[in-house]
Parts: structure tokens; C-alpha cells; sequence
């Protein structure tokens, strides 16, 4: 009766632990369309994907999430004169959760700094003088693991756009299409075409 239990308890885990690598897998390949999309629509679509995926490592779902509001958010700022809030309030929402149990990831704390950014530049922000020193934070934490994160490089090229100085912002975007091009992942679409 044991090795029966110790059969099927091997079985069982055998199931899970693959159930949990396809999840994983379906996670990086709706990672890899957020680049591609460039609709309201498949934004939600890859939302409600990321929302209910399960994986081994639990804030990346939810830091996709994230990503694909914020990028809605950035199509709404591009394409109407009064866009909606939701798309970065809920970006917000994810990303500070994410935050929580992830502190220090560099990836977390760029995207929290683009969100606040969004935020500031579409006036919608509640509090802009709180918002600019969440912002420098967001900025100092994420330099420190890795300072040439092609991510951070958007984000500080938005921040010295923002500033009126173009030739830094042109140098921070041409890094970060450096960047993306040797390590792929979200971001291409934030990056001028004539840059």
C-alpha cells in the first residue's frame, strides 16, 4: 500500500511541477507579444492573459500586468486629448503590489518610475510634488543592479525629454535600442522611430 502512495504522490508532483512549466512557458511567449501589440484591445487581452496566469515565480504575472496597462495607458496618452486614468491607475495598483514582495527588483522599480512619469506628464497625478520624489526614488533604486538596463535607459530618456534636453534624451534612446536589440523584451514601442 506505501509504494502505491509513493508512486502516485511521484505521479502527482510529476503533474504539477509540468502544469507549472507550461504556464511559465505561456507567460514568456505572452511576454514576448507585448512588443507586438498595438491595440486597446490585444493590451486587455495580454492583461487578462498575465491576470490569470499561474507561475513558479508569482510577481512576474502580475508585473506583465502591469506592463501591458502601462503600455494601454501610453497608446490612450498618444492617441486622445483626455485619456483615461484607469489603464495607469491599475498599472499603479500591480506593479506597487508586485512591489511588495519584490522590493528590490530593478524591473519593478523602472516600471513603478514610468508609471509615476505618466502620471506627472498627463496632469493626473494627485500629488505632483510627491510624485517627482517617488520618482527619483524609483530612479536611485533601479540604477543600482544594473546601470545599463535598456529600460532604464527609456525611463531616463523620458525624464530628460520632460527636462527640455534632447541630446541626452536622443543618447538614452539610441542606448536602449542598443540595448533591447541584444536582450529582447518589452519597450521597443516606447522608443521613437526617428531615434
Amino acid at each position: 500500500m506505501n509504494k502505491i502512495l509513493f508512486i502516485l504522490s511521484f505521479f502527482v508532483t510529476g503533474l504539477w511541477v509540468s502544469a507549472q512549466a507550461f504556464t511559465d512557458k505561456a507567460l514568456q511567449q505572452s511576454a514576448l507579444q507585448l512588443n507586438s501589440t498595438n491595440t486597446e484591445g490585444d493590451l486587455d487581452n495580454l492583461f487578462k492573459k498575465f491576470t490569470k496566469t499561474k507561475t513558479s515565480e508569482k510577481w512576474q504575472a502580475g508585473y506583465y500586468a502591469a506592463v501591458s496597462k502601462y503600455l494601454k495607458a501610453e497608446l490612450l496618452l498618444k492617441n486622445s486629448t483626455n485619456p483615461s486614468t484607469e489603464p495607469n491607475i491599475t498599472a499603479g495598483k500591480y506593479a506597487l503590489g508586485m512591489s511588495l514582495s519584490e522590493p528590490d527588483n530593478q524591473e519593478i522599480n523602472i516600471l513603478l518610475g514610468l508609471i509615476t512619469l505618466q502620471s506627472l506628464q498627463s496632469g493626473k497625478h494627485g500629488n505632483p510634488s510627491k510624485g517627482e520624489q517617488k520618482l527619483s526614488e524609483y530612479v536611485l533604486k533601479a540604477e543600482k543592479p544594473d546601470p545599463n538596463n535598456p529600460r532604464l535607459a527609456i525611463l531616463k530618456a523620458k525624464l530628460a525629454e520632460k527636462a527640455g534636453n534632447t541630446s541626452e534624451a536622443d543618447a538614452q534612446y539610441q542606448k536602449a535600442a542598443t540595448g533591447l536589440a541584444a536582450a529582447p523584451g518589452w519597450g521597443k514601442q516606447l522608443i521613437p522611430t526617428n531615434k
